[in-house]
């Protein structure tokens, strides 16, 4: 464990120090960022001029939602995007073999080398946006709630990258799998939505199957609507499952994978 925690510390010092040796491109993400911000806070303010509730929450409420899958997002660009966005080029061009011979988890080290700096200022504006939400919230929310309401925000980011990762290792038997991705980033609006929004059959896929509305709705419902304990455990449930999944779906493309000296 103490050899991940230095790697990827040495990670975050080389990330910082690229990223400022391209300042424009630096500048130029976070301003991209702040429009994406705006564009969904808008969305949401122009709905409810038409309604007082979504999905049973008002605006305060949406508020929270919002700030919630903003920072999703915003891990998944940091700390995920930029690596993940590299592994189906490392397969099809058989240059995967420079990672697998590190004396380190292949898994760990192809997704998390690369830390997007500029998106880190952005993670830190979401999570002001957050924090205007929780200090303008018009009731009483416990600490204890909200930590744990954070804490399932940053597992919900981890949710989003088992999901991706699944339309992401079929390119080990594929040509390409650039058209899983254009699949995966459609989806992924999804997470932008309150579950009960959806009814029948395509709330029960997006819930199990295509877990995009547990990723951010399910961590407001439980600080929100004081959820019962089983929809905790769905959520954690599903982490687990998906963990384990990846983890074996993973191992089984690498035993397919045609490295550049085969």
């Amino acid at each position: 464990m103490k050899r991940y925690v230095r790697l990827y510390l040495y990670f975050l010092r080389f990330s910082f120090s690229r990223a400022m040796e391209f300042r424009l491109d630096f500048f130029s993400r976070i301003i991209m960022d702040i429009f994406y911000y705006a564009i969904n806070i808008g969305f949401y303010k122009l709905i409810f001029i038409h309604t007082t509730l979504l999905g049973g929450w008002n605006m305060d409420q949406m508020m929270l939602f919002i700030s919630g899958f903003l920072i999703i997002d915003a891990i998944s660009m940091t700390v995920f995007a930029n690596n993940l966005w590299m592994i189906t080029e490392y397969i099809n061009k058989g240059d995967m073999d420079y990672y697998l011979i590190r004396p380190v988890s292949s898994l760990f080290f192809l997704s998390v080398r690369d830390f997007a700096a500029n998106s880190f200022v952005n993670l830190i504006m979401a999570v002001g946006i957050m924090i205007w939400s929780l200090r303008n919230y018009p009731k009483v929310l416990h600490w204890y709630m909200v930590l744990f309401f954070i804490i399932m925000i940053i597992l919900g980011a981890y949710l989003r990258y088992l999901v991706r990762m699944i339309f992401i290792i079929p390119s080990f038997w594929l040509l390409s799998g650039r058209g899983f991705e254009t699949v995966f980033f459609s989806l992924n609006r999804f997470i932008e939505r309150p579950h009960r929004i959806f009814t029948g059959a395509v709330r029960v896929i997006l819930t199990t199957v295509l877990p995009f509305s547990v990723m951010a709705s399910f961590p407001a419902g439980v600080l929100l609507d004081n959820s019962d304990i089983v929809m905790v455990l769905h959520f954690f449930l599903i982490i687990v499952i998906f963990h384990f999944v990846i983890i074996k779906f993973w191992a089984k493309g690498l035993k397919a994978y045609s490295s550049a000296s085969s």
